[in-house]
């Protein structure tokens, strides 16, 4: 679901910069997906969409309720578009004022739509506002790759990460790994070690700022679609080559 609204957000980005088809659509959007998902935990198909946009006052609700429908859901969707899906466009009505002048309070905010839309659970730190030697973020970024790596050996079909830190002590005090009872966590971390990753130095907060290059100017583009899935963040690359 996550995935897909970013997706949304990403194709409304693009279609409201070109000049050929809706600039008149303003920057200020949000989008929600559900999806319905098996007994194993697998996507079936997505049931509803939800997309509020913020627009011009010139511009009535019905054209840009056929602009987002065929220029940036069915785009986004692809595949996973059918004519059974739910959808809520603008829901609320007109929508010509956007952005903190109308709607403040974003610092600090939007914690889940930043991660993984609450399929993976949260801290309750925000990312918004804080450099990498904050661990509410840098170890969040390094959690990530942590258990993506999990996957990418092999050794469990998923992987969440929970890490505990104390004021003062630069050493994780605990390093959980949950992979839905595929692997224990001692065995995760056993197989790190053998390939000559020790994941408590491995999620130390300066090695996770040197490792991740999170002294460099990176941050300005996790504003918009998210901090995960994306390859051009240093997060989302292998730990292992």
């Amino acid at each position: 679901p996550i995935a897909l609204a970013h997706s949304l957000m990403i194709q409304h980005h693009k279609i409201r910069q070109d000049p050929n088809t809706a600039c008149w659509i303003g920057p200020d959007a949000k989008a929600q997906v559900t999806v319905q998902f098996d007994g194993n935990g697998l996507p079936v198909s997505v049931t509803d969409v939800v997309v509020s946009s913020q627009h011009s006052s010139e511009d009535n609700l019905e054209k840009l309720r056929d602009t987002l429908l065929n220029q940036v859901i069915k785009v986004s969707l692809g595949n996973h578009w059918h004519q059974d899906i739910r959808l809520h466009i603008n829901p609320a009505g007109p929508f010509t004022k956007g952005g903190p002048a109308a709607d403040a309070g974003l610092t600090g905010r939007k914690i889940i739509v930043d991660t993984y839309g609450g399929f993976a659970r949260h801290g309750g730190g925000a990312f918004s506002g804080k450099d990498a030697t904050k661990v509410d973020r840098s170890a969040a970024y390094a959690a990530r790759q942590l258990a993506a790596e999990v996957v990418r050996q092999g050794w469990a079909p998923t992987c969440e990460v929970q890490v505990s830190y104390a004021i003062g002590i630069s050493r994780p005090i605990n390093i959980s790994f949950d992979t839905n009872g595929a692997v224990t966590g001692p065995e995760i971390e056993r197989q790190f070690m053998e390939l000559g990753i020790d994941p408590y130095e491995a999620l130390r907060p300066q090695n996770i700022i040197e490792r991740l290059q999170l002294q460099q100017p990176v941050f300005q583009a996790t504003s918009t679609f998210g901090h995960f899935g994306r390859s051009e963040f240093s997060w989302e690359r292998p730990m292992i080559n």
